[in-house]
């Protein structure tokens, strides 16, 4: 495998990636493997999400599921089972109060976060502390960690690749929920309020037809991805079945950030003076060289 060489700047020291192993200065030498020896607690003991980041996931998470459930349920209103949905709510006119009700948190939730992750983002790079590689920015590393990790699962490769803070996947994720939670409010929007809409787009009637299709088409793709794609690859894979508490939490397990967000773990060896006592004591146990 190729020599690949990180500056980590700190007390950590330089990180040298050579092969299977990662050596930091003042730890030691770091296995690609070691994540299967260290100890993680469930609940996380690494941190990963701010307390805005927990709030804005639990709203959305919460409003998702009654917008799926209202949403589904007056527009299929023809099936036997939307009727059961339907009396959980109170019925037809009570469902659509709470769909739009939802609705509206689930846009406050949004704005809270773009919010968030603006006024975070220029306090970064007003103390230069800003770093593209620890947000959910696409880059062409990306891509590499996609095709490096595919050839793992095909064995063709011994360890995952180094990956970041937030991997491939969940970059994926996270653009999928941008888009459709943008199609969603403009196509809601437009169905909710006609004439004002009207003013804006140029043909009226074709942008009503359009954002019914829209909206009902683009909830049940959401349903889709975040039941059978999301759920399944954050809560459901091995080693993470059943749950994964870092979305209450917004904390990580030891395990799991080694195992997939590696460069991320040597940021917080950077960080956590705790941490690297933690590993240090650990490679000496493990039988691994150390400073």
């Amino acid at each position: 495998m190729a020599t690949i060489s990180e500056e980590i700047s700190g007390s950590a020291g330089t990180a040298e990636l050579e092969g299977d192993t990662t050596y930091v200065e003042g730890v030691g030498n770091i296995p690609r493997n070691i994540y299967k020896h260290v100890k993680s607690d469930p609940l996380g003991d690494l941190p990963r999400y701010s307390v805005h980041i927990v709030i804005q996931h639990f709203v959305t998470f919460v409003t998702f599921l009654v917008l799926a459930a209202t949403g589904l349920a007056l527009h299929y209103s023809g099936l036997w089972w939307t009727y059961y949905v339907m009396d959980l709510f109170g019925g037809p006119d009570t469902a659509r109060l709470v769909h739009r009700i939802s609705a509206a948190f689930m846009v406050l939730a949004s704005v809270y976060h773009v919010a968030t992750i603006i006024a975070g983002t220029l306090h970064k790079i007003i103390k230069k502390e800003f770093d593209i590689k620890r947000t959910q920015i696409p880059r062409l590393k990306d891509i590499q960690d996609a095709i490096h990790d595919i050839k793992y699962f095909l064995g063709k490769e011994p360890y995952r690749p180094k990956m970041e803070k937030f991997m491939y996947k969940q970059k994926l994720h996270y653009l999928a929920i941008l888009w459709g939670t943008f199609v969603l409010v403009t196509a809601g929007t437009t169905l909710l309020f006609p004439e004002t809409m009207a003013t804006i787009w140029p043909n009226p009637q074709f942008a009503q037809n359009l954002a019914r299709l829209m909206h009902a088409d683009e909830a049940v793709m959401a349903i889709t991805v975040v039941v059978f794609w999301h759920w399944s690859n954050v809560h459901l894979v091995p080693g993470r079945f059943p749950l994964q508490w870092v979305f209450i939490t917004g904390r990580i397990t030891r395990e799991h950030q080694i195992e997939e967000h590696f460069l991320e773990y040597l940021n917080n060896l950077r960080e956590i003076p705790e941490e690297r006592e933690y590993m240090k004591k650990l490679l000496k146990e493990k039988g691994f060289e150390t400073n």
